[in-house]
């Protein structure tokens, strides 16, 4: 079997979350046959749920995005159409922590919410509006469908990002913010064994 290489990531991210698995793999198809764009991501996730991430293009993400709430219907749980995503944003949905990037940690905040697209739009607007680094972003996998990301900086840089990321999460699905100051050093090496 053949291994597909994955289109290079553009400025512009797709995410269709939906209550059914094989309604997920339906809109992930149809997404990719829809428009030129690279399915980042296309996986069950617990509790039953199946998230579609898509990346490329504004115009061809939005096409993407069209038919795959379309073919959704009732399944739908959460949408994102994220036109100009911060760069950021790609690496940590891939796993990869920024944690070897930061010099010290003087602050921590963590988002946590109940849906992946409600998790990498907070980010998103988190890392836009201060002065942070997004160290890690979990999504789904693991947290019975829940999403959160960890945010570091200066603590007022910290609280403005945890703030902003707060305050554009839609319909409920917010579940908790916290912010760690001066976190112990431990809990850094904690953070790297969580890395997948």
């Amino acid at each position: 079997m053949s291994q597909l290489v994955p289109r290079s990531p553009g400025p512009a991210l797709g995410i269709v979350e939906l209550g059914s698995v094989a309604r997920g793999l339906v809109v992930a198809d149809a997404m990719v046959k829809r428009a030129e764009v690279a399915l980042v991501e296309a996986h069950p996730i617990t509790p039953g749920k199946y998230v579609v991430v898509v990346a490329g293009g504004e115009e061809e993400v939005g096409q993407a995005m069209a038919v795959g709430l379309e073919l959704a219907e009732e399944t739908l749980i959460d949408r994102l159409l994220l036109p100009r995503v911060d760069p950021q944003v790609v690496p940590a949905m891939g796993g990869e922590l920024q944690l070897h990037r930061v010099a010290e940690l003087e602050a921590l905040g963590i988002v946590e919410t109940y849906s992946v697209a409600a998790s990498v739009l907070a980010a998103d607007r988190a890392v836009k509006a201060a002065e942070v680094r997004l160290v890690q972003l979990r999504l789904a996998r693991g947290l019975g469908g829940r999403a959160f990301f960890v945010l570091t900086g200066e603590l007022h840089q910290v609280e403005a990002g945890v703030a902003a990321g707060r305050t554009i999460i839609h319909d409920g699905m917010l579940l908790t913010t916290e912010i760690i100051p001066r976190p112990h050093p431990d809990l850094l090496r904690e953070l790297l064994k969580g890395q997948r």
